[in-house]
């Protein structure tokens, strides 16, 4: 058996080296949301324990281009993607175990299946790859 070794903890904007084109999870929110203030720990330890999946904190009204026509009028308000396409946009609980069983279940379904969530969340989510992969 392994011992364990420590890592250098991952921050949503830079993971530990998720796979390339790999999973993503963003959470669009606002500063001055409590909500999200207390959402953010359980965030960034969420990305801790997924190592293989890319967490971005978008503040939307800091990067207003990010999130682009999309109303968010319910924080936080998710994002996943499997790397091409988006496959969920919308609120969700701020408890991370209820963002750790979607992201699962998203990631269990068969490969290419589903129709996504459709063009505005296709949209966030390609403005976020972009200005995040650099």
């Amino acid at each position: 058996m392994q011992s364990p070794t420590a890592l250098p903890e991952p921050t949503p904007s830079s993971p530990a080296a998720p796979a390339p084109g790999g999973w993503w999870a963003v959470c669009l929110c606002a500063g001055w949301c409590g909500t999200c203030s207390v959402y953010r720990p359980l965030f960034d330890e969420l990305a801790r324990a997924h190592p293989d999946v890319r967490f971005e904190w978008v503040d939307i009204e800091d990067e207003s281009d990010l999130a682009g026509d999309l109303d968010v009028e319910t924080f936080p308000t998710l994002l996943i993607a499997d790397g091409e396409r988006a496959l969920f946009l919308g609120p969700l609980l701020p408890q991370a175990p209820v963002l750790a069983r979607l992201l699962a279940s998203l990631q269990a379904a068969t490969a290419g299946s589903g129709a996504g969530a459709g063009q505005e969340a296709q949209g966030v989510f390609e403005r976020v790859r972009a200005a995040r992969s650099r």
